[in-house]
């Protein structure tokens, strides 16, 4: 079952998460942060199939989608709605979307890159430029490990740990997005949620299969069909 993440909405209400870290967390080296994501990368290709659920204050939609991920930062992703109301495709490698079609569909659909990675179970190193922070919480009998990326006004936050993935993205007091994703034993990803309490929305995510013998022939890393 999918947790709450930090508070619950309600029909024409924003909610407001608690912060999903301690404010002070340690200096830490953009360098040992990398490190750190590279453990969550995924190690080979595969082909991740999911049901999928978006809902927030005028639309409800639901579907079926496949990531197709390739080691260590490339992901193609196909999606539909029920159906067949709509679909779309597109191509993530790293921290940038390299083509998408529909491009604002596919946009909408992923709603930011590094929370996109994060509902697969994979954290982003820093930013270049970024003030990194780290440090262990949870219980002494539970530790996870807390890192912190700040850019400007927005803060990344990444708490991993017990087959567990928690991020949060903040844009100064405003939390844009809080999501939480739950790895099976294999550390793939088994199911995420994702909430926008300023827009009142929420995204969620069940796999229902995982293929690590795909090939993902060279052609759909350059166009839909």
């Amino acid at each position: 079952m999918l947790v709450a993440l930090g508070c619950a909405m309600t029909a024409g209400t924003a909610c407001r998460p608690s912060s999903l870290a301690p404010a002070a967390l340690a200096p830490a080296s953009a360098d040992s942060a990398r490190g750190w994501a590279l453990t969550t990368a995924p190690k080979h290709a595969a082909g991740i199939r999911f049901k999928w659920r978006y809902e927030d204050r005028k639309l409800n939609a639901a579907g079926r989608a496949t990531a197709r991920v390739a080691p260590s930062d490339s992901v193609r992703l196909d999606y539909s709605a029920t159906l067949g109301l709509s679909s779309g495709a597109g191509v993530v490698v790293g921290d940038s979307v390299i083509w998408a079609d529909p491009d604002q569909d596919f946009r909408s659909f992923i709603r930011g890159v590094r929370v996109f990675w994060a509902t697969l179970g994979v954290a982003r190193p820093a930013p270049a430029g970024a003030v990194v922070s780290a440090g262990l919480v949870g219980s002494a009998d539970h530790p996870r490990m807390a890192w912190r990326y700040a850019t400007g006004a927005d803060t990344l936050t990444y708490v991993g740990g017990n087959q567990v993935l928690d991020v949060e993205w903040r844009n100064g007091s405003t939390v844009v997005a809080r999501s939480h994703t739950e790895l099976d034993q294999r550390e793939w990803p088994a199911r995420a949620q994702v909430e926008f309490p300023e827009a009142g929305a929420r995204f969620e995510l069940t796999v229902v299969g995982v293929d690590t013998t795909v090939v993902v022939p060279p052609a759909l890393w350059r166009s839909r069909r």
